[in-house]
């Protein structure tokens, strides 16, 4: 087996889209069959390996993930072969009259009444997770996210990193809000899908803790305080031990997975295109990769970090995006923006300071810093209270932007 890959020596992406009826956006659950004639195959299988993008189920049958195959070095490009790949899905679902649709949740679905859990290899899995949690439901159901994997060598690169992304998981929805509506109307939030996220487990709370995660940074630490506690509230629920003793069964914010040697930071909406996507994820590493290198506050410091103020951050970012507040000034020093007083005047300072991208994604950022979230484009887009026909066609727009790669304005 080859090393592990050190610091900031790879990514992985995960950006995740439902399918929809071509013309009405209605969610159509034919990822089975798209993954089966892609593969060519007469049987159904769950993933498909697209060259460097790889496709695979999730746990609704409208939902289907695009990943980067492997570590990739850079996130240079890495948006163009989303976009090649996305192309060749949207062909194959061409012929059955569905789509791709973006963003963090679909604007409409009902799910109690919509949902169809995947019914093929894993399925044991997934409804293991219906019998314990409700599937059928807004926090499982209906919604898509981008998850960024940051890999560590070691557990002191594995410290590193978790004290890193307690301070940056509230910064994301700052960036990323793109769910500002359900069930056919505006939620006042900006990032609905992390609200419902937030709630999809209670019967077992070990499961996502408090988002933020704990202040656990040694190996021993992390499988005691995080992965013991889970299975130890799981088990009565899953006597079969389907779920049990398996890692991703951590629902934080941000995840550490030994089986890939990789942090996972899951709390990014997905977006129009990937060209915006990935420019968030780039703002998101570097935000981690300042604060690895100690660039305003020390490693110490950042492990003290208490975590109330962050919750509390994070939930306001949930609901305002960039407009949430910065009330503790000790947060916006630790990302070399002092008098910060918004999430959306610090991403603005930090990206100054600490962006190292391409050209291409900083020009996505721009767009976000001066129009805002796409979660507010879209509300300006619709206004406050659209009717279905409104949202019919700004949620095809999106879906335009998406076949296209562009980023929406508005």
């Amino acid at each position: 087996m080859s090393a592990p890959l050190g610091l900031f020596e790879g990514y992985g992406i995960e950006i995740e889209y439902v399918l929809v009826d071509a013309e009405s956006l209605d969610v159509r659950p034919f990822t089975d069959r798209l993954l089966r004639a892609a593969a060519g195959t007469a049987e159904y299988v769950s993933d498909h390996d697209d060259g460097d993008i790889g496709w695979s189920n999730e746990l609704v049958a409208h939902v289907l993930e695009f990943k980067t195959s492997g570590p990739v070095a850079s996130l240079k490009g890495v948006d163009a072969a989303f976009d090649q790949s996305l192309g060749r899905a949207q062909a194959i679902l061409a012929r059955s009259g569905a789509r791709l649709m973006p963003t963090g949740s679909h604007p409409w679905m009902d799910p109690a009444r919509e949902t169809q859990l995947w019914e093929h290899e894993g399925a044991e899995i997934y409804h293991a997770y219906d019998r314990i949690f409700d599937c059928r439901r807004h926090g499982w159901a209906n919604l898509q996210s981008v998850h960024l994997n940051l890999p560590f060598a070691d557990e002191e690169e594995l410290g590193r990193l978790l004290a890193a992304s307690r301070l940056v998981l509230p910064l994301l929805p700052a960036l990323a809000a793109s769910s500002p509506f359900c069930e056919g109307r505006a939620t006042g939030l900006l990032d609905t899908r992390l609200d419902h996220y937030k709630e999809n487990a209670t019967l077992v709370p070990a499961m996502a803790g408090g988002i933020i995660p704990e202040p656990l940074y040694t190996i021993p630490e992390y499988q005691q305080g995080i992965f013991a506690r889970i299975d130890a509230e799981l088990l009565p629920h899953d006597p079969e031990r389907l779920l049990v003793g398996h890692e991703w069964c951590n629902a934080r914010g941000a995840i550490a997975r030994f089986d890939r040697m990789a942090l996972e930071l899951r709390l990014l909406d997905t977006q129009e295109c990937p060209r915006a996507d990935i420019a968030i994820a780039a703002a998101a590493s570097d935000a981690m990769r300042a604060l690895v290198e100690e660039r305003w506050i020390s490693w110490k410091e950042q492990k003290a970090f208490p975590h109330a103020p962050l919750a509390g951050l994070l939930d306001a970012a949930i609901a305002r995006g960039p407009g949430a507040p910065v009330l503790d000034p000790r947060f916006a020093a630790a990302f070399g923006a002092h008098g910060a007083k918004t999430l959306g005047e610090l991403w603005a300072a930090l990206l100054e300071q600490a962006y190292t991208g391409p050209a291409v994604q900083g020009e996505a950022l721009d767009l976000i810093l001066s129009q805002g979230t796409l979660a507010e484009r879209i509300l300006r887009a619709t206004g406050p209270a659209p009717a279905r026909a409104r949202l019919l066609e700004v949620y095809g727009e999106l879906c335009g932007c998406l076949a296209h790669g562009r980023q929406f304005e508005a």
